[in-house]
């Protein structure tokens, strides 16, 4: 499910942060507790004894109508333990595409074909992207820092919104292109055609078998594998245009054949782009319903108010949830925190899935 979370908590305010515990599996809550002092109050240290694992004491202080205060976070980190397979796999398909995309040159100068000159551009986005891909999974791997908390996690989405914008140009591109052909046909190697596209599609068969073991542990495999598929039913267009040409004589058929390819391309790379734009724009996400979380999280004991709820993605499996939660001042006396912030925990966990 991810780690957890849980907050210092204390009844002074702190001028030194506490120290650091590390991450333990389990569920996803992160709460820090706070109360500012009354008047008529002693100053009392801190109780390091109800530390809860790696929360900092909150430095913000808060008084709301006699009540004490929670500001707390909630988060998932789902760390992808296959992601160096992952990594692997898409170097692999990297280097197949690269061999078919090479031949799919060749036969486009020798040819003149439409639809291998599009397939091409298809493949040349391809490589591009698996690059992309490559890079972010390599990324995304490193540890997180105090300049960058969340490490390089969202370099997967980032690659993924990338290679959907240039699919989509590559489909725009060939819808052009072969309007423009139908009217005015040229003259195509039907035979060299037929050549370049059954190397295509056992290139292609080749790296889907790679990638289908892999294609939904994260965003950027999903994209490479979609890709892929593209470049096989691409490749099929290719072989069926070449055996039209070759027993019809109808060039226009290499025409239709890249609106197919068009056709396949610009639709999938909207369905990439879609969840990674709502990603990169911070959306609640998808089967979390705020309302139901404020809900239950009014139901604990003590918990007064929860202000300021906020729920985003930061990278595939990888959700967030930031609140402020008010408590009713007696839990800073008869040592209640620690009991809310599990109970919080165990809300957000088995209600939610954060």
């Amino acid at each position: 499910m991810g780690y957890t979370e849980m907050g210092h908590i204390e009844n002074e305010p702190q001028h030194e942060p506490a120290p650091h515990e590390p991450h333990k599996t389990g569920s996803a809550a992160c709460e820090t507790l706070e109360r500012e002092p009354a008047p008529h109050e002693p100053h009392q240290k801190p109780h390091h004894d109800q530390t809860r694992e790696h929360a900092p004491a909150c430095p913000h202080q808060h008084d709301e109508k006699g009540h004490g205060d929670a500001h707390g976070h909630g988060h998932g980190h789902s760390h992808n333990h296959g992601e160096g397979v992952g990594k692997n796999r898409l170097i692999a398909a990297l280097a197949i595409t690269l061999v078919v995309m090479l031949s799919e040159l060749v036969g486009a100068a020798l040819t003149g074909s439409l639809t291998l000159l599009v397939d091409l551009g298809h493949m040349l986005t391809d490589c591009a992207g698996l690059t992309l891909a490559v890079i972010a999974a390599h990324l995304q791997g490193r540890p997180a820092t105090t300049r960058r908390t969340w490490g390089w996690r969202r370099a997967e989405v980032i690659s993924a919104a990338l290679q959907s914008l240039l699919l989509i140009l590559i489909g725009v591109y060939a819808c052009i292109e072969a309007i423009k052909r139908l009217v005015t046909p040229e003259p195509i190697g039907a035979q060299m055609l037929l050549a370049v596209g059954i190397i295509g599609l056992m290139g292609n068969l080749a790296s889907l078998t790679i990638l289908i073991g892999a294609k939904s542990g994260n965003l950027n495999l999903r994209v490479a594998f979609l890709e892929v598929l593209n470049d096989s039913l691409g490749s099929v267009a290719v072989i069926v245009s070449a055996v039209v040409m070759e027993t019809t004589g109808w060039v226009q058929v290499d025409s239709v054949a890249a609106l197919v390819i068009a056709a396949l391309i610009v639709p999938r790379a909207v369905m990439i782009l879609r969840p990674a734009g709502l990603i990169l724009m911070e959306a609640t996400p998808k089967d979390l319903d705020l309302e139901k979380v404020r809900e239950h999280l009014l139901t604990l004991p003590h918990v007064v108010a929860v202000h300021d709820l906020h729920a985003s993605t930061v990278s595939t499996g990888l959700p967030v949830l930031t609140a402020h939660v008010i408590l009713e001042d007696e839990c800073f006396h008869d040592g209640h925190t620690v009991e809310i912030l599990g109970q919080i925990e165990d809300c957000l966990q088995h209600h939610h899935e954060i």
